[in-house]
């Protein structure tokens, strides 16, 4: 019974697999507002009632699209931070891997990072792998922290009533021991990475700065000083 049992759920893996690389496919072909089950299991040979077995909807669909993007940028950045390196460094090396991640797979980081797909509310269960890549930065910025790696940054402006409360209820969650205004620039340089790796995927740094290379590692590492992290010597 075990070993029936088990194989039973070594080919619904193999499927499920098999369903969410078709939909990846559609997806980079007609972008997440095309996706339909009834495509899917077409392409696959099945009928559309065995699918919804896996799938019960296009969302439920979408939001295991969307877990697998957030995972797979997660563990980029987790795989790319070194604890042996110096902060700057494991900062610089994380942010490369995300861009990395990005470029090798731009219809998946649409998915997650581009705009919102009409009619779909992403569930709570995406939270966590979301905060991969986050907390992947704010560890760098807590070891260095510890180590006495950080200047901390001049808090101004001084942050407003709400977003000295924000600020609070965040460092409680992820790093009690940050100040205020080394967090506050983490998120900034958080919300600048992926400001600019959109900006080069969607095409606005055409004319500009493009190729981007040189661009986007100088201004990773003037967000690790904004944050306070000691620069590499040269």
């Amino acid at each position: 019974m075990n070993a029936a049992r088990t194989a039973r759920e070594r080919a619904r893996a193999e499927l499920t697999r098999e369903i969410a690389d078709e939909a990846r496919r559609q997806l980079a072909e007609s972008g997440p507002n095309g996706l339909s089950l009834r495509a899917v299991a077409r392409e696959l040979g099945m009928v559309s009632s065995a699918l919804y077995r896996y799938f019960p909807s296009r969302d439920d669909l979408l939001t295991a699209l969307i877990l697998d993007a957030y995972g797979a940028v997660g563990a980029a950045a987790e795989k790319a931070d070194r604890s042996d390196l110096d902060p700057v460094r494991r900062w610089l090396d994380v942010c490369a891997a995300v861009r990395d991640w990005a470029r090798a797979h731009p219809h998946e980081y649409a998915l997650v990072y581009g705009s919102p797909v009409p009619g779909y509310q992403a569930p709570r269960s995406t939270v966590p792998e979301a905060a991969r890549v986050p907390l992947v930065l704010v560890g760098v910025v807590r070891d260095a922290w510890a180590a006495g790696s950080i200047t901390p940054p001049a808090d101004r402006p001084e942050p407003g009533p709400l977003l000295s409360e924000q600020l609070r209820e965040l460092a409680a969650s992820v790093a009690p021991e940050l100040p205020a205004p080394v967090l506050t620039c983490a998120l900034i340089a958080w919300t600048q990475l992926f400001g600019m790796i959109s900006f080069e995927l969607f095409g606005q740094l055409v004319g500009s700065v493009d190729p981007t290379d040189e661009f986007f590692a100088n201004a990773t590492a003037r967000m690790a000083e904004l944050v306070g992290l000691a620069p590499v010597a040269a």
